[in-house]
């Protein structure tokens, strides 16, 4: 059987990639919000917790990856929550690149409800404090959430071609 350089066979190496990009961006987001005294908009944290759905769905699936159902289904949902990235990461580009100075949106929408739900119970994970429009820092002139939006579409990718290879090996 022939591998690629990408995957190695492993049921699990999907997963652990994810798992350690989610973690990582995470992890980083708060390290760079401390001490570079960044002030996370309510779609950075939408972000945040979307990054850490899909560690969730990676930890899942780290457990279930030698069931072959599983492991499509997981790699897929992990790919689809990706996607929700992808749609908040680039509505925020959207905002920094196009308004400046405005709020995420005009009214209470369900996902800020649900950021200023959990900033209640976590207030140093999911407490925000910036503007969504403003990109407060940026690196190789790019902002966090073009950043990101990046990093969104590359686990989405990523996902997506390990669940093709999943598929095709389905008995």
């Amino acid at each position: 059987m022939k591998r690629n350089l990408f995957y190695q066979g492993s049921p699990r190496l999907a997963f652990g990639v994810g798992l350690a990009v989610s973690l990582a961006l995470v992890g980083g987001g708060l390290v760079m919000g401390q001490v570079l005294h960044l002030a996370a908009c309510p779609l950075c944290i939408l972000q945040r917790m979307v990054y850490m759905l899909v560690g969730a769905i990676c930890i899942l699936g780290l457990g279930l990856a030698r069931l072959p159902v599983a492991r499509v289904a997981l790699v897929l949902l992990a790919a689809l929550a990706s996607g929700a990235g992808v749609v908040a990461a680039g509505y925020q580009v959207w905002l920094q690149r196009f308004t400046r100075g405005v709020e995420c949106t005009a009214s209470v929408p369900w996902w800020e409800q649900l950021v200023e739900w959990a900033a209640a119970r976590a207030p140093l994970l999911f407490r925000p404090s910036g503007l969504c429009s403003d990109p407060a820092w940026t690196f190789l002139d790019l902002s966090l959430a073009d950043w990101s939006l990046m990093f969104f579409i590359a686990l989405v990718l990523w996902f997506l071609r390990d669940a093709a290879k999943s598929i095709r090996r389905l008995p």
